[in-house]
């Protein structure tokens, strides 16, 4: 990487980014947290740092790598990460390609079970109505959903820290609750814990090319760790907030598909309720919208739509199909698809992303900055 100062903003910036990926509309829900983290008491808090920890390590050796060789795509970075064994990078794109589409139908559930909670109408209804607001926004408001998606996120995020706020002041004796789950379960939960955090990082991986290209501005390992180390903070606090309001109203919301909407209900805040219904719901349309357009990009131009001429039918074709298939996944319910559907892909990230970053990335990475590179280019074909 090319010696070069970078400002205390861009270094934050690339922290931030990161942050905004995680905290979404789907982290707004609570059921992400609720599935992962909640039923296991303080070890619960435990995986929750960890998972940030996992996280933001991987992406810094994502980022160095990137950066120290001039890479231009998340194909060309796990080429290198897997070398000499390049074709393997295809495990990669078959990750992202799956958790992109479980996070369209994770979306779309979401925004559904919003409706269904808020209105009471059919659950599948409002799957069907909510991927077709998102297939026509797609096709002819993308652009203008793309503007709004970072104040939508940028407002259920501070909406959802307000909530944590409130629900860990009103909730039960959060402190009691803890120190008796210690005594009566010890560490009996730690390797479930240790489990669930390496999950919760691995399928959160899948913002791993947008935070590369982002972080492209930053011209060494101490600037990237910076960066995540701000990241870290962020995360960590805003995941450990959330776990400690859910554990707190876990007697009110049980099972339910919207925790923390369930537990705003229950503490009588009637102008939060709606404020965080709106954002919420904007958000999680903006996400699909905005992802299911990034997916329409990657695959317009494939060999089956060759034939095909009009860029617009195009998009069409490829979003409907996207959509179809999201909607299909998304009537499992928004509770299976973050449990199974993301876990899954969390599975296949612990092994393509986690570990090899963690072990060969860091391994080859340390060598590159110790060894002399004329033109700065060919170091990686001999590692």
């Amino acid at each position: 990487m090319k010696a070069q100062k970078v400002g205390k903003m861009a270094i934050f910036s690339v922290g931030a980014v990161l942050f905004s990926a995680h905290a979404g509309g789907g982290f707004a829900t609570g059921n992400q947290a609720n599935t992962y983290y909640v039923g296991l008491g303080w070890t619960g808090i435990v995986s929750a740092i960890i998972a940030m920890l996992l996280l933001i390590l991987t992406m810094r050796e994502a980022m160095v790598m990137y950066n120290q060789r001039n890479l231009t795509s998340a194909k060309e970075l796990f080429e290198n990460l897997y070398h000499p064994f390049d074709k393997l990078e295809i495990l990669f794109e078959i990750f992202f390609n799956i958790m992109v589409l479980m996070a369209v139908a994770a979306a779309i559930s979401g925004a559904a079970s919003a409706l269904q909670q808020y209105f009471g109408f059919n659950y599948y209804a409002c799957v069907v109505a909510v991927g077709i607001v998102v297939l026509c926004l797609t096709i002819f408001g993308a652009s203008v959903v793309r503007m709004a998606s970072t104040y939508m996120g940028m407002a259920i995020l501070v909406t959802a820290i307000v909530i944590y706020g409130m629900g860990i002041m009103k909730g039960q004796n959060i402190g009691a609750f803890l120190a008796n789950d210690f005594t009566v379960n010890g560490f009996m939960n730690m390797p479930k814990a240790i489990l669930n955090a390496f999950t919760y990082a691995g399928f959160q991986c899948v913002t791993l090319p947008t935070i590369v290209a982002c972080g492209a501005i930053l011209p060494d390992r101490n600037s990237c760790s910076k960066a995540m180390w701000i990241s870290f903070v962020m995360n960590a606090v805003a995941l450990v907030l959330s776990v400690l309001m859910l554990i707190s109203w876990k007697g009110v919301y049980g099972e339910t598909t919207l925790p923390t909407l369930t537990s705003l209900n229950a503490m009588n805040a009637n102008w939060m309720v709606v404020v965080y219904g709106i954002c919420l719901l904007l958000c999680l349309i903006s996400t699909a919208v905005t992802t299911t357009f990034g997916f329409v990009t990657r695959f317009e131009n494939i060999r089956v739509l060759k034939n095909v001429e009009n860029p617009v039918k195009k998009r069409i074709i490829v979003s409907a199909f996207i959509i179809v298939v999201s909607m299909t996944i998304s009537m499992a319910g928004l509770t299976n698809i973050i449990k199974y559907g993301y876990g899954y892909c969390g599975y296949l990230a612990i092994a393509i992303i986690i570990v090899p970053f963690l072990t060969v990335g860091v391994y080859k990475n340390y060598h590159t900055e110790n060894v002399e590179v004329k033109e700065g280019v060919e170091v990686y074909e001999n590692n």
